[in-house]
């Protein structure tokens, strides 16, 4: 018979106990998993329409967004284990030292259904389809779910030790949850922050809405508000709301229980108690609404930064979702930090920040996720057997040691195909694909017709080497981002036998060439966008019927599948300094919510050479760039 709830709860707290210990004991011993740059994102969004617009006049532009050590807020899209590790270990290529202690507010809102569907509406010009999570995205969600509330306690319990190693002695955490999860959470969090230091259970009451004709209708989530310890920050004058008018009148008259002016209880506002009924859920016509299922209102937000946090504070999100705390934060003057597994939510996130205008800040990723994945992996120890487990899964077969003692190379039987299989520690680059060009020119005599590269991470460059090399008859395929999972939960056997493992191929943007024109010490830099080569639709998380209507969209109008595409026009070749946006939502150029502009024009300082990058996301979340130099 299988543990009660209660049974299980000692074993999730001592493996939690356990993760969290090791993930510490790593970073203190220099093990340390950093934070890649993606984008330094300038908000400057096309406002003006084709050919009209400027770029803002940035000649240094790194060190005006805080690259000469100031801080600079972080959009990060990753596991958020992943991304605590990384804050906890500092990042010195950007100048953040370990944040342990630092932290003074975190608000999150985890998911809390396991029955909720997570799919994403997707709307193109002509039609709508629906996204299902991507596969790391599924990968987690199983993890959270796969034994109901006992993996999702399992999941949460090592997040929140990292979470009270972030906090400051001044720091609070504030959980957003609802019925499904709440009692068995709060004796984690008991346990974790002492129960001591509990300070509100908040109900969020809803106004309106009340299902079900069998019990009592739920009206409302739960937030848990702990404090690091008793020297918390708790600004009683900052969440005052309005006292009545006959509250008011009877203090002008001077009746003995107030012992305050009326003029002071005006100003002060009375305290919205522990019970919260004046916050509305979103509505739909809200200015505030980005269409993401779970966001929550910024009111509810704003309460909670102002109760818990000062201007300048350090406020984080690791389940950022909209991106409500840290839009929040930065209008209240926080500094803040927003983590997020969905690559929708970070898309959602970073366009909503361009529109309000934030400050500059890091769009960044778990760097060297894959390997980070392959270090951990209890089966592989070797790369080179690893490499031909994909083979295998690919369908090739390894060569014999006397055949060549490369382990990363074999071929599709009764085929004149080579097939290469690049290592999880590295960038598959422009130099991995000419080596695979040349080992078809050579490996056991030459003589092979084509030769296949199956990678799992990707430079920036690979989109114009596979141009490049396409008359040499090569073809670089994506590993799936979640094999290792795959290999761990279902092992190598099965994942043959139910031929589930599919290797798809990479994405990219054609621009038109540039045209540059001096017009006195300035640059007029015209960029135009021609083509977006998406991978198959097989491989894409969709039903049978939405990869018909994608496919449609693909033959007709294939650029409308670019979500946001951003340019650095001085490109340095390490860090995307992104000085102009655009995206789908963005009306106020041409009108039409479901394309972007795709040319402009940009006037920047004049340079003699100078190297422009374009990159862009596509509506799924894939991501393309081109490099080009003038």
């Amino acid at each position: 018979m299988a543990k009660s709830l209660i049974e299980e709860l000692p074993r999730i707290v001592s493996e939690g106990r356990r993760e969290a210990a090791q993930i510490l004991e790593r970073l203190s011993s220099g093990t340390q998993i950093g934070l890649q740059t993606n984008e330094l994102v300038l908000p400057s969004k096309d406002v003006s329409g084709l050919f009209k617009g400027s770029s803002p006049q940035i000649p240094n532009a790194f060190n005006m967004a805080g690259g000469n050590g100031e801080w600079m807020n972080r959009l990060i899209y990753g596991d958020n284990l992943l991304a605590m590790q990384a804050l906890l270990a500092g990042d010195a290529q950007t100048g953040l030292p370990s944040l342990r202690g630092k932290v003074d507010l975190i608000y999150i809102d985890p998911p809390f259904d396991s029955k909720a569907d997570y799919r994403t509406k997707i709307s193109l010009p002509g039609t709508d389809i629906q996204q299902k999570p991507t596969v790391i995205e599924q990968f987690a969600y199983a993890d959270t779910w796969e034994q109901g509330t006992i993996s999702y306690l399992k999941m949460i319990y090592p997040r929140l030790q990292l979470i009270r190693e972030l906090l400051s002695d001044k720091g609070s955490i504030y959980i957003h949850i609802d019925w499904h999860i709440g009692p068995y959470l709060k004796l984690i969090l008991d346990e974790i922050f002492g129960k001591e230091n509990f300070q509100n259970e908040i109900i969020w009451h809803y106004i309106k809405g009340a299902s079900g004709n069998d019990r009592f209708g739920r009206k409302h989530n739960t937030i848990l508000f702990y404090s690091k310890s008793d020297l918390k920050t708790f600004n009683r004058d900052a969440i005052g709301i309005p006292y009545s008018p006959e509250t008011l009148a009877r203090a002008q008259r001077g009746e003995a229980r107030y012992n305050v002016t009326a003029e002071e209880l005006e100003d002060r506002g009375k305290n919205p108690g522990d019970v919260w009924i004046d916050i509305p859920p979103l509505q739909g016509n809200s200015l505030e609404n980005t269409s993401y299922a779970t966001q929550k209102p910024e009111k509810l937000l704003e309460r909670i930064i102002k109760a818990s946090s000062n201007k300048g504070d350090l406020v984080c999100d690791f389940f950022g979702g909209s991106g409500t705390t840290a839009a929040v934060a930065e209008r209240l003057g926080r500094r803040w930090i927003t983590c997020d597994i969905g690559k929708p939510a970070s898309l959602v996130m970073r366009k909503r920040f361009i529109d309000q205008e934030v400050k500059p800040f890091l769009y960044q990723s778990i760097g060297d996720y894959q390997k980070e994945a392959f270090r951990n992996n209890k089966r592989y120890k070797h790369v080179g057997d690893l490499s031909q487990v994909v083979l295998g899964l690919y369908g090739a077969l390894p060569f014999t040691p006397e055949q060549t003692n490369d382990r990363n190379f074999g071929y599709i039987k009764g085929t004149r195909t080579l097939v290469m299989v690049d290592s999880p520690n590295r960038l598959t680059t422009a130099a991995t694909i000419r080596r695979a060009v040349e080992a078809k020119a050579s490996l056991l005599g030459g003589d092979w017709e084509k030769v296949v590269v199956l990678g799992w991470n990707f430079a920036f460059d690979i989109s114009s080497a596979i141009q490049k090399y396409q008359d040499s008859k090569v073809e670089v395929l994506v590993i799936p981002p979640d094999l290792l999972d795959k290999l761990a939960k279902k092992g190598y056997k099965k994942l043959i036998d139910d031929k589930s493992v599919r290797f798809s191929s990479l994405q990219y943007l054609v621009a038109k060439p540039l045209v540059v024109k001096q017009n006195g010490e300035q640059d007029e830099i015209d960029v135009e966008l021609e083509n977006y080569v998406l991978l198959s639709p097989d491989n894409i998380p969709l039903d049978d019927k939405d990869k018909e209507k994608l496919q449609q969209v693909l033959e007709r109008d294939p650029l409308s599948l670019i979500e946001y595409w951003s340019i650095d026009p001085d490109y340095d070749g390490v860090t995307f300094r992104s000085t102009w946006q655009d995206y789908r939502e963005n009306v106020e150029n041409d009108n039409d919510p479901l394309h972007c502009v795709y040319k402009t024009r940009l006037r920047v300082a004049h340079k003699d050479q100078r190297r422009v990058c374009i990159k862009a996301v596509d509506v799924f979340g894939f991501e393309s760039q081109v490099v080009e130099s003038v």
